[in-house]
């Protein structure tokens, strides 16, 4: 068959079903283009349950085997990265509860807004200066959404930084789009109007470069 470029995939010149369809068939290398797609929404979106980065290159790696085991049950209709993200989620809340985290998320959010703010993944270069007022800016307002609660944390994350729909959310957190308006307009009351204007930047939590390839070939290894 045709070989696949991910730059024609990621430009919808190439349906998603198809690629999977073809994944399906036993092309398992094509899977490669789905972990590349989908690492820096699924990172994000684990970090708003989870601290620690290992911890969370880890459930990232249990989520794309999980995905690939049952991709055949995946209903070629849907999103396969809303399919992916419920997956995630459902590891990560399984990793708190491990740890007896899950029934009490007010105190496990006291203790993010202790710890250091997070380190930045790779970034493209900038020059010293840019680089220090861009790192600032990031800090600020990544510490600032650590100190929601992990309910409003999730639900900002995916509408403002990776813009998904209310409609994904919802099917993603199993709400209503009523919930999940009242849980965004409550998450952008909490932060501060100085740190929100600066949401428009969307490389906070960036999961780049030699992270994202760490990822997918560890993933692609493993399933071969």
């Amino acid at each position: 068959m045709e070989a696949i470029d991910i730059n024609d995939f990621n430009n919808h010149k190439i349906k998603e079903a198809d690629v999977i369809q073809r994944i399906l068939g036993g092309e398992k290398e094509l899977y490669e283009i789905l972990v590349k797609r989908n690492n820096q929404k699924l990172y994000r979106i684990i970090r708003s349950y989870l601290k620690d980065e290992t911890e969370i290159e880890d459930v990232m790696q249990n989520t794309y085997l999980k995905a690939f085991t049952k991709l055949y049950q995946f209903k070629l209709e849907a999103s396969f990265s809303t399919w992916l993200i419920r997956i995630g989620i459902n590891e990560s809340l399984a990793r708190l509860k491990e740890k007896g985290k899950l029934y009490h998320l007010n105190e496990y959010s006291d203790r993010l807004q202790r710890n250091t703010i997070l380190e930045i993944p790779d970034n493209k270069q900038l020059n010293p200066q840019d680089k220090m007022i861009r790192n600032e800016a990031k800090q600020l307002l990544e510490n600032a959404i650590d100190h929601l609660d992990i309910k409003y944390r999730t639900v900002y994350i995916m509408k403002e930084v990776e813009g998904m729909s209310l409609e994904e959310i919802a099917i993603v957190l199993d709400l209503t789009i009523a919930n999940i308006k009242i849980r965004l307009h409550r998450s952008k009351e909490m932060l501060k109007v100085k740190l929100y204007d600066l949401t428009t930047d969307n490389s906070i939590y960036e999961f780049g470069f030699s992270r994202c390839d760490r990822i997918t070939e560890n993933v692609m290894t493993m399933i071969q």
